[in-house]
């Protein structure tokens, strides 16, 4: 059973309009309403793929019990969310047609208090009994530590469960410390953490800070990997246009799914890249284009450079 783990949990809203404009009235074309969060779409992509998912974090109030209700929808994923007592946050996309473009708006969480978290962190550890990886995904709502990634990496590792961890500012700060056995983060993510622009140098500098594996996403340009093994860079074919949202998520999917079949990290990394851009391809996030993907792997283009340092 592969575990993820999104502390802030959403009900994810997507508007399909023909063209957006500001400060005026929209017809709305088309509206989903699905189950979100970081986590959530890694384990839907996941199931999707064929692997036994539990999905755990927190959920609470109508928002949260809609949530859960989707949830229950999705073929291959078992719900192990703890409850609380504030609202679960809702996302909303709104998808201009015309151009292809998203914008999104992000409520903030619930807060979560000192007994809630607690009450996690035990269900947590009692998941990990029977998990083969586990991920940790997305933002911290108000009232969880900062430190709580790094703390639940280290939970994980002591159970000898391998971590991916794919989250962003400081919690992406103190979670590296944890020492991740895989690090997921974009390029913007990445030169936060580490203060430089340049991909290897960055991806290097991240290892140093304590993660087994980097594994940056690079948007259009693909992925640069830097592992114990050796290094890759992994190029999707071409450009695809359409909604962005979810890609990085089926890309940490595509690399845990590696990681629990023991593939060689080229196969991996080709995995992780078609599945990536097969979600753009997809208007909803936690999906993606299946012909697409089966396409896409074998024009996924992995190249081996010179070891890391």
């Amino acid at each position: 059973m592969i575990l993820t783990v999104t502390l802030n949990t959403a009900l994810d809203i997507t508007y399909r309009v023909p063209a957006l404009r500001p400060h005026t009235s929209h017809r709305v074309s088309e509206v989903t309403e699905r189950p979100g969060g970081k986590g959530v779409n890694v384990a839907r992509v996941l199931a999707a793929l064929g692997h036994e998912v539990t999905v755990t974090g927190f959920a609470g109030g109508t928002t949260g019990r809609v949530l859960r209700d989707r949830l229950a929808e999705v073929p291959g994923v078992l719900d192990a969310l703890v409850p609380v007592s504030g609202t679960t946050r809702r996302t909303v996309a709104v998808v201009d047609e015309r151009s292809g473009g998203t914008t999104q708006l992000n409520e903030p969480g619930p807060v979560i208090g000192h007994a809630e978290w607690s009450a996690f962190q035990e269900a947590y550890e009692d998941l990990l009994a029977s998990a083969s990886a586990v991920a940790l995904c997305g933002s911290l709502p108000p009232g969880v530590p900062v430190g709580a990634y790094a703390s639940l990496a280290r939970t994980a590792r002591a159970a000898g469960v391998p971590v991916l961890l794919d989250t962003s500012g400081a919690a992406l700060r103190r979670g590296v410390a944890g020492r991740p056995d895989v690090l997921k983060p974009n390029a913007e993510e990445l030169a936060e953490l580490t203060g430089s622009h340049e991909p290897l140098r960055a991806t290097q500098d991240a290892r140093r800070r304590g993660a087994g594996t980097v594994v940056a996403s690079l948007g259009p340009q693909g992925v640069l990997a830097v592992t114990p093994e050796g290094r890759w860079r992994a190029v999707p074919p071409a450009h695809l246009h359409g909604n962005p949202t979810g890609a990085g998520d089926s890309l940490v999917a595509g690399l845990l799914a590696g990681l629990v079949e023991r593939l060689p990290w080229p196969d991996r990394l080709t995995r992780a890249v078609a599945l990536s851009a097969a979600t753009v391809l997809s208007p909803v996030a936690g999906e993606f284009d299946r012909p697409a993907y089966e396409e896409l792997l074998g024009r996924v283009a992995v190249t081996a450079e010179a070891n890391a340092a």
